[in-house]
């Protein structure tokens, strides 16, 4: 029976250099742009919600499974790339060190996670929760930069930052169930709604 995989990153997030990275929450945008895909009927269909465990991911997985009425379960390993030997860094700084993370894949920048490393993560654990999961769409909810890493897999291409998505994130790819075939890149969450 073929099913719907999509992978979501989350909205717009409330930057709090005080905070670790991984506890930001969404800001009001963010959250706007989830309850409105929530109180669509863009997701029908939709049995299983897999989120990352990071709170800005949580926030966004979990109105969505709720207004499907359906299970949620939260993977650690589907976390965003590990940025935490620089902690935050301000926004020109944090693009600089971006640009490099995904032009050198296999060069750990300023300590960070390789993105080789990070997309073989990525991709093992949506790989067995796949395997885990039968019937019933599925949708992940994640992260932009581990996202960027999953398409580039599914979709054959190396790993370049020019297969990331917009800024302020809230954007998704739909996977086909025949492995290995991504169906479209990035786009914004709100193309859901219009059927796309």
């Amino acid at each position: 029976m073929s099913r719907t995989v999509r992978y979501l990153s989350h909205p717009q997030v409330l930057i709090d250099p005080a905070r670790d990275v991984r506890n930001w929450s969404l800001n009001d945008e963010g959250r706007r742009r989830v309850n409105a895909l929530a109180q669509s009927a863009a997701l029908n269909g939709t049995t299983m919600v897999i989120s990352s465990a990071e709170t800005k991911a949580v926030e966004t997985a979990t109105p969505l499974a709720r207004a499907l009425r359906c299970d949620m379960i939260i993977r650690d390993l589907m976390h965003e790339n590990d940025r935490s030997s620089t902690g935050f860094l301000p926004p020109d700084e944090f693009e600089r060190v971006a640009d490099r993370f995904f032009a050198f894949p296999d060069d750990s920048v300023r300590g960070w996670e390789t993105a080789r490393a990070a997309q073989t993560r990525i991709v093992a654990e949506v790989t067995q929760c796949l395997r885990d999961v039968t019937g019933g769409d599925v949708l992940f909810v994640g992260h932009g930069g581990v996202g960027t890493l999953l398409y580039c897999h599914i979709a054959g291409l190396p790993i370049s930052r020019d297969h990331d998505h917009p800024p302020g994130g809230g954007c998704f790819f739909t996977v086909s169930d025949d492995p290995g075939k991504a169906c479209h890149p990035w786009r914004p969450m709100e193309e859901m709604q219009s059927g796309f």
